[in-house]
């Protein structure tokens, strides 16, 4: 268990679904755990108020507060908005006569722009939460590749994928730098790490392409952002819900 960890990164941590944690230990919505909390890791639901022999827990710390690493946005601060594309209307022309009608041109088929957001089937639109090559890819089953990794240079933007509740902003957990896990549905989160700054907190609400951190090099060899999607706790492939680039 490290400082600051909460029900949620507890179980990432874990490859668990925050809500079968959360029944295991008789804890209710908002999932709040306090300090000194036993936190069991594999027990049943019915188990959770009995005294099973010999089982994996966790004990709550109190966070480690840093200001120097969390800076909040500034008050009234708003992602960049884009305005809509002006709508034209132009005159029908005239009727020209049986004689002046032209052939009608072949149509040309359209060439439709590459996407930038992309709705998965439970209606979340997805956008790419930072800009760069992927350097990396997911693996199913291996431990070191549950995401993708996006190369880039310290201080470039890292944006939310989709609109959704910060449930999770440190540096506690092994190998991910400075961490952001942003909850989206009861079913979907998603994790950005590696992060030099993170500029939200838990509890704050983001929308889908806010700036929530600033890409570096924490907890990895190169500045880059490793990027995660979890479903029902498991790690899923990225590309399977990003647009296509």
């Amino acid at each position: 268990m490290q400082r600051g960890d909460t029900l949620y990164s507890i179980a990432f941590r874990n490859g668990m679904d925050y809500r079968d944690l959360a029944a295991a230990n008789g804890i209710k919505s908002p999932y709040t755990i306090l300090v000194g909390q036993v936190i069991l890791l594999d027990a049943k639901p019915a188990q959770a108020q009995q005294s099973p022999s010999s089982p994996r827990v966790v004990r709550a710390e109190p966070p480690q507060r840093n200001p120097a690493i969390v800076s909040k946005p500034q008050s009234g601060s708003r992602p960049p908005q884009v305005a809509p594309a002006p709508v034209v209307s132009t005159p029908p022309p005239a009727a020209p006569s049986v004689a002046s009608v032209p052939e009608p041109s072949p149509a040309k088929p359209a060439n439709p722009p590459t996407p930038v957001v992309a709705s998965d089937a439970d209606g979340l639109k997805w956008q790419w939460p930072a800009k760069g090559a992927r350097v990396n890819g997911y693996v199913a089953g291996d431990q070191t590749r549950q995401g993708i990794d996006i190369a880039g240079t310290a201080g470039d933007a890292v944006r939310s994928a989709a609109d959704g509740v910060v449930v999770y902003s440190g540096n506690g957990l092994i190998g991910y730098g400075e961490l952001i896990i942003v909850k989206h549905s009861t079913s979907m989160l998603s994790a950005y790490g590696h992060n030099r700054r993170r500029l939200v907190q838990e509890g704050d609400s983001v929308k889908l392409g806010q700036q929530i951190a600033e890409m570096g090099s924490t907890g990895a060899k190169r500045d880059m952002l490793h990027f995660e999607i979890r479903r029902n706790g498991k790690p899923v492939d990225p590309m399977r819900y990003l647009p296509a680039q």
